[in-house]
């Protein structure tokens, strides 16, 4: 793999065949590259009005599944949104590790004829960041500026270029194995539904992991 992997998301589109390929092609890539480098998603746009017209929930299922997959790749992430995020766009925003904002974006939860659309995102939202302070956006669709975005931790970086925020991420990942980041990342994930006792033996077998990589190292 490259040292960044680069996908470009339009949230004015909904999910398609082609955007769960496209997602899942990086994936792939990102697979099958050793846990090295960045993958980097630039987000933009929001639905329209009459957006989920056509769409099945098979097809839905498929995008939910393949964003799945970029939260859990063995390679560390970072979105950049620019502009208005909703949609597809919000979805794989709230799915990488770092987040980046212009200062201008705007975080919308896309509505769907009778009330805002009922995806993984107010469930991202919430792990995030609460239910308390999301909770107008995921029941009413009313956006989240940058500022409230970055406030609420559901943006880390706020910066006008984003070519920057990406070379920020990568600094922070250099060195690091992308598979190990993995590891961490679910962890994390665990940290906040399994209690103590049975997150002690997931930690513990990462540290006996670490210790026997190290141990290897110093051997070669």
């Amino acid at each position: 793999m490259s040292d960044t992997l680069t996908l470009r998301i339009d949230g004015a589109e909904p999910p398609t065949a082609a955007a769960v390929k496209a997602l899942g092609a990086v994936c792939d890539e990102a697979e099958d590259g050793g846990g090295t480098g960045v993958v980097a998603v630039y987000v933009t746009g929001a639905p329209e009005p009459g957006w989920t017209r056509g769409l099945d929930v098979q097809l839905v299922s498929k995008w939910e599944r393949t964003l799945r997959r970029l939260e859990r790749l063995p390679a560390a992430t970072v979105a950049i949104a620019r502009g208005d995020c909703g949609g597809t766009a919000l979805d794989a925003f709230l799915a990488a590790d770092i987040r980046v904002a212009t200062p201008g974006t705007r975080l919308l939860v896309a509505r769907d004829g009778e009330a805002t659309w009922p995806g993984m995102a107010s469930y991202r939202l919430v792990q995030l960041a609460g239910a308390a302070g999301i909770r107008r956006a995921v029941l009413f669709g009313l956006p989240i500026d940058a500022p409230e975005a970055q406030a609420l931790g559901l943006v880390d970086d706020l910066a006008a270029d984003p070519a920057s925020g990406v070379a920020a991420a990568a600094g922070l990942v250099g060195g690091l194995s992308g598979k190990e980041v993995a590891i961490r990342r679910q962890l994390l994930f665990d940290a906040t539904t399994t209690s103590f006792e049975d997150a002690l033996g997931r930690h513990l077998a990462a540290c006996d992991r670490s210790l026997r990589s190290d141990a290897a190292r110093v051997v070669s």
